[in-house]
């Protein structure tokens, strides 16, 4: 059943907060949204108190996002969900991720690319090579049409988003740091970068990027949400919207074309199994953990990345069985032999992760089920040193026979009084993407396919209709016992959201911290977080400040090539992510149903009671 409301604190103590923080866990009976934008969440707001579900309020956000945020995300990107119905208790996943195009052979992007022989290379984020087909028009159609209410059209789900491009909105901090910082690329990319730019009759060529509380107004986006409000998938898919797509990709020497979104209309999202594991170790049977059944943490399954936070979870959970590691407690939290737990069980998941996590529907399909078995994860913690970092660590071989078969983002919740809940992620990978814009659109193209291989022995590599590793994944638990829901959370930040994953559960968990605190506490990042900062695959295990010296000492004696970041900016606190936890209790009194959530102090938005 679920926890008592008393289970989001920890025990009463005279010291409120560990870290530079003063915010405080936001509670509601009828609805919540936690969110980077003030703005956005206000559009989930309006739909929540007009009657609208958690995924009704979910695309209003999502919308109001690409607005006020297009720095991180929009409908030119992918989008995954993970539903959770209140009546049934079941747990949905939607996959709202769209693919190469029919012409992207590995053959033709290699020599596109002018690779030669023998040199595996890469696709560059700002390459048009890497825009896959948008799935996120898409995406936030079927997500009202599976979810929703059903007493929204998609045209009153989209109007808050509209308003705010037609009659604009003041720009927040963190998106006017990320406008300037990209608005060189805006500039390269195409010749329709006025779109998203600020009019201003003082700057060279009269636009530039928007400051912090300038009004911004984006007329062409709110006019493309008006196309899918009123034409639905089709309108995006086809017609005006799709030849601008194809027409700026392909003058710019892509090989997208019309067919290819056609292929995404008529195939719309996929309805995907979610994935998940029972988490029954390291405290959950006390009152800040599990309901004493322990959790049960549900992830998007491959082309998602999700399997690596269930992997590194499940690696603990043996370690632990294994009497490796002790059982820690709230005192250990973000200690030097905590950290090193946390840090080598996500590494060990990555090697495999890295290797195998493609499209399901390709020649070599991840093999999911085998990869979060005990048995191949008990033999994935065997690699466990508690003494030392483990070096040079490669994927295992998780198959029966002894022959191995050949971001930017934004994440945010919604949760409505019914007790309905979605964990709802959105990105055009980095930053503004390939910072494409379709004429007469206002959004930019994603980067997505860069994540693809050009090593044709790799299971993620390059082929055409094909989906790349995608590092979005929207997270969700709930007590086994019942199958009632215990949280949505989720960290946005590429390569870093398995690993927010881990850190911000084990740290209500075991470290007995309300949502706003697991949030707020300093977190790690093993390699870059994105791979326009640094190395995502690297050995660097970055820490970011305010970590205890001690810890920072400790690792570094245990192998770990620290490097303490602080600040803002590319290698600074944006490494670590930003994240969103809404936790689901009950009064223990009367039995209300509270929604208690935390917001990320990295980011500028917060959690917003309807």
């Amino acid at each position: 059943m679920p926890l008592p409301t008393s289970s989001v604190y920890p025990p009463p103590s005279g010291e409120f907060m560990k870290w530079p923080s003063r915010r405080s866990v936001v509670h509601s009976t009828t609805g919540m949204v936690a969110c980077t934008q003030p703005l956005a969440a206000k559009c989930g707001i309006a739909i929540l108190n007009a009657g609208g579900n958690a995924a009704d309020a979910a695309v209003a956000v999502a919308a109001g996002l690409n607005m006020t945020e297009p720095t991180s995300t929009g409908i030119g990107g992918d989008m995954f969900c993970l539903y959770f119905d209140a009546k049934t208790g079941k747990v949905s996943a939607l996959n709202g991720s769209g693919r190469s195009g029919a012409k992207c052979t590995l053959e033709t992007i290699r020599k596109d690319l002018g690779l030669a022989d023998g040199v595996v290379g890469e696709i560059p984020l700002s390459s048009i090579h890497a825009v896959t087909v948008p799935g996120a028009a898409a995406g936030w159609v079927d997500t009202v049409e599976r979810f929703g209410s059903g007493k929204l059209s998609l045209e009153q789900i989209l109007a808050p988003a509209i308003e705010l491009g037609e009659k604009g909105f003041p720009v927040s901090e963190d998106a006017a740091f990320f406008w300037t910082r990209g608005e060189d690329a805006l500039r390269k990319a195409s010749p329709n970068f006025a779109e998203i730019l600020k009019a201003d009759p003082s700057a060279p060529d009269g636009v530039r990027a928007p400051r912090a509380g300038d009004i911004m107004k984006n007329p062409t986006l709110a006019r493309t949400f008006r196309t899918l409000a009123t034409e639905g998938k089709k309108g995006f898919y086809t017609g005006r919207i799709a030849e601008e797509i194809v027409k700026v990709v392909r003058d710019r020497g892509g090989h997208l074309e019309l067919a290819d979104l056609e292929h995404h209309l008529e195939q719309g999202s996929e309805p995907v199994d979610p994935i998940s594991l029972k988490f029954t170790g390291q405290g959950c049977a006390s009152p800040n953990g599990g309901s004493g059944t322990g959790v049960e943490v549900w992830e998007h399954p491959p082309n998602g990345q999700g399997i690596v936070a269930l992997m590194a979870l499940g690696i603990i959970q043996e370690l632990e069985k294994a009497g490796k590691i002790p059982t820690f407690t709230a005192a250990d939290h973000n200690t030097t032999a905590y950290l090193h737990v946390v840090i080598e069980a996500l590494r060990i998941a990555f090697a495999d992760a890295h290797w195998f996590v493609t499209d399901p529907h390709s020649e070599r399909p991840p093999p999911t089920a085998a990869l979060i078995s005990q048995p191949y994860l008990a033999k994935r913690a065997a690699l466990f040193d508690s003494a030392k970092t483990t070096p040079n660590l490669t994927h295992g071989n998780p198959f029966p026979s002894p022959a191995l078969r050949s971001s930017d983002t934004v994440y945010f919740a919604a949760a409505d009084s019914q007790g309905n809940a979605i964990s709802f992620i959105n990105s055009n990978y980095a930053g503004f993407g390939t910072a494409a814009i379709p004429r007469g659109c206002g959004f930019t193209l994603q980067n997505r396919g860069a994540n693809f291989s050009l090593d044709a022995r790799h299971p993620n590599v390059l082929a055409p209709r094909k989906r790349p590793y995608h590092t979005i994944i929207p997270g969700l638990v709930t007590n086994p016992e019942d199958a009632s829901l215990h949280s949505v959370f989720g960290v946005m930040g590429g390569f870093m959201q398995p690993q927010g994953h881990v850190q911000v559960l084990l740290g209500q968990l075991v470290g007995g911290l309300s949502p706003q605190q697991a949030l707020d506490a300093p977190r790690v990042c093993i390699g870059a977080g994105m791979a326009d900062v640094g190395d995502v695959r690297g050995e660097v295990v970055y820490v970011e400040e305010g970590m205890p010296e001690e810890t920072i000492r400790g690792l570094r004696e245990l192998g770990h090539p620290v490097k303490v970041l602080g600040g803002w900016g590319g290698m600074g606190r944006q490494m670590f992510g930003r994240g969103q936890i809404i936790r689901r209790t009950v009064d223990a009194v009367d039995g209300t149903g509270v929604w208690s959530a935390g917001s990320d102090m990295r980011g500028d938005g917060a959690a917003y009671p309807a």
